[in-house]
């Protein structure tokens, strides 16, 4: 039996916890600075969750472009999702409105680059190396 690790249904959940610390966190934890933690704002944290989805989803992205469909959506997908994260970081004003738009691309590339896989099944184009 091959073990097989879906590489898609981590990037989704990186994207989708990223998410969640970006839009829930400072609701509801507003009450860490009292016991000394700062995550919410905090540039070395954001930064590293951002540098987290970009190199899952570009090892998940690129291995279902380069073995199994050659399709570019899912990839230029991910790369303007990935950009309004990077674009958050400097209009923390408008942290909501590049947030969204930001996991809705990312999560539905790496949705797009999922179903692509399994419609490949087999690639008959002779690039493939697999």
């Amino acid at each position: 039996m091959k073990f097989h690790f879906n590489w898609d249904a981590l990037g989704a959940t990186t994207t989708v916890a990223c998410a969640i610390h970006c839009a829930l966190l400072p609701l509801f934890l507003t009450s860490l600075p009292l016991f000394g933690i700062n995550i919410i704002h905090n540039l070395f944290f954001e930064a590293g969750m951002i540098l987290l989805a970009f190199v899952i989803g570009s090892f998940s992205l690129l291995h279902g472009f380069q073995k199994h469909h050659h399709k570019f959506g899912p990839l230029f997908l991910f790369s303007f999702g990935i950009s309004f994260l990077v674009a958050k970081q400097f209009w923390l004003q408008h942290t909501l409105f590049l947030l969204l738009p930001a996991v809705g691309l990312i999560v539905f590339a790496h949705f797009m680059n999922w179903r692509y896989c399994r419609l490949a099944k087999h690639c008959h184009a002779d690039d493939c190396n697999h």
